[in-house]
């Protein structure tokens, strides 16, 4: 059954999509619970403007969501941290170094919850590190160095 969704319901679609959802869900869940009504003709045509809008809205995600990922592509991220002298962190990097770091290195805003991390990076090296960005994940090199202190000199 087609319906126009009146709110944004996770996984289905956002408020002012038509979308095709079974006919139990729609009956029982979406319907009742005036969450969503029938994209009859005359639902369609009231609602025109605000559909064409949606669509619109959609079309411009989907653009910066190619953007961003694009961008991404094939980008090594420096980050300096404390390290022993084998090459041991004394505290792994988290998502929200790397994304603090995109942002100061490319100008590339990244939710903290889009990284994933395969394992902890908890040695100096370089690491891979997936970013999903709507529907596509890129891959970007992790370049981890050890940080150099400077030697306090007495006076």
């Amino acid at each position: 059954m087609e319906v126009l969704l009146l709110i944004d319901i996770h996984g289905i679609g956002r408020k002012n999509d038509l979308v095709v959802v079974k006919n139990g869900y729609a009956l029982n869940c979406l319907l009742p619970e005036r969450k969503a009504i029938v994209a009859t003709p005359g639902v369609r045509k009231r609602f025109a403007e605000h559909i064409k809008q949606r669509a619109m809205e959609r079309e411009n995600e989907r653009a910066l969501v190619q953007s961003v990922s694009s961008a991404l592509g094939g980008k090594v991220v420096h980050i300096s941290a404390k390290a022993s002298k084998t090459g041991k962190l004394y505290a792994a990097i988290s998502e929200s170094q790397i994304a603090e770091t995109l942002e100061k290195e490319y100008s590339i805003s990244v939710p903290v919850s889009a990284i994933t991390l395969g394992e902890h990076i908890k040695s100096v090296g370089i690491h891979p590190v997936t970013i999903a960005v709507g529907a596509q994940s890129t891959t970007v090199q992790i370049d981890v160095k050890a940080a150099v202190e400077k030697e306090k000199v007495a006076a």
